[in-house]
């Protein structure tokens, strides 16, 4: 399809998240349906993109930029395409603010797609002025749960649209029986597999899950792995060496195929502070592992049906995730009730028809 108008995706840090997933997802799925789509980003990976043309400065290597510097790059290359083609609509992924700006001060269309809940990034009342200021300009907001939706309203008097993240089931489910080789996740007699996956930022909170370990590390046997990487890893290497966890918790590196060490594992424990829907979360589920996560804005609750679908605890409460780790070790029955109840529900989360949601807001403002 050759709609009227090209669109560009404005990604400047592609990164290994749940974010960066979605953006390959829709990304490829839309230039499967429509034509002269660019993507700008400051990392060139265009094995990853399915004809997309994507567009990046070419004088260096901007991994370990700043994330700031990495927005002012893409921009200035945003800035010199319409100044040559205003026939375009601009689908934001990041740096949602200045796009919407430059995309009002050129007259194009822009759609607003906001990765995580505002009350983990707008609690000075500076920035949530300004937020709520200039993304009412913005032609449509996509957020990715009904509760980010509930909270762009409280917090910004601004309608969304909601459009869950796309979950391909099929695929997790058969790159998950790839072989996995590392014997630290072998399923020995009375030892519980607990697995983790997220940077290590402060978001992430994976010190509350380390404490939780802490805490039962002389009552059961349990191996815990934690998957990522980040600025706070040192952090968290140090106070697993300070409390003697080295032999019951090991660090590995994003891993281009998580599903292998999620198939691998009994239970699954997120400790954000907040999210938008986490990816890891539904990949969990239609593996069908155990969940025990803290009840963070936004996304867990309603993935996990208000706690039938898994456990939910406060955010930072590691004496009640302890506790839960033991009760759900001792209890594999009540585990099995509550994996099946989430399983069964992920058809809200389906391919197909949320992949088709971003095409039809899209095309929406191509044909015009």
């Amino acid at each position: 399809m050759k709609p009227k108008k090209d669109l560009i995706i404005f990604m400047p840090s592609i990164e290994k998240g749940g974010v960066e997933k979605n953006l390959f997802i829709i990304s490829n799925y839309l230039s499967s349906k429509i034509k002269n789509i660019k993507l700008i980003t400051t990392k060139n990976q265009k094995k990853l993109f399915k004809n997309i043309k994507v567009i990046s400065p070419k004088s260096r290597n901007w991994s370990n930029s700043n994330r700031y510097i990495k927005y002012l790059v893409c921009l200035v290359i945003l800035i010199k395409l319409l100044m040559y083609n205003r026939n375009v609509v601009l689908f934001a992924f990041q740096a949602n603010l200045y796009c919407t700006i430059i995309a009002k001060l050129f007259g194009i269309k822009i759609i607003v797609r906001s990765n995580s809940s505002p009350s983990g990034w707008s609690q000075n009342p500076i920035k949530k002025y300004l937020y709520k200021s200039i993304l009412k300009l913005a032609d449509t907001i996509i957020v990715n749960s009904n509760d980010f939706k509930k909270q762009f309203r409280l917090y910004f008097s601004l309608n969304t649209m909601c459009i869950y993240n796309p979950l391909n089931k099929s695929e997790i489910i058969k790159k998950s029986k790839a072989k996995l080789r590392y014997p630290f996740l072998k399923n020995k007699k009375n030892n519980i597999r607990i697995l983790n996956i997220g940077r290590f930022t402060d978001q992430k909170d994976h010190i509350t899950l380390l404490k939780a370990v802490n805490l039962i590390k002389n009552k059961i046997k349990f191996r815990l792995v934690i998957i990522g990487q980040g600025i706070n890893k040192n952090f968290i290497k140090n106070y697993i060496i300070e409390n003697n966890l080295k032999s019951q918790v090991k660090i590995v590196n994003f891993q281009k195929n998580p599903y292998k060490f999620i198939r691998s594992s009994d239970i699954f424990v997120l400790t954000s502070k907040y999210e938008g829907l986490p990816n890891v979360l539904l990949e969990a589920a239609a593996l069908k592992k155990f969940i025990i996560s803290t009840n963070c804005p936004t996304g867990p609750k309603e993935i996990l049906n208000n706690g039938k679908g898994g456990d939910l605890v406060k955010i930072g409460d590691y004496k009640t995730i302890s506790r839960k780790l033991i009760f759900c070790f001792k209890n594999k029955k009540y585990n099995r009730s509550k994996i099946n109840n989430v399983y069964n529900s992920l058809y809200r989360f389906d391919l197909e028809k949320n992949q088709k949601k971003y095409l039809n807001i899209i095309l929406k403002y191509l044909e015009k």
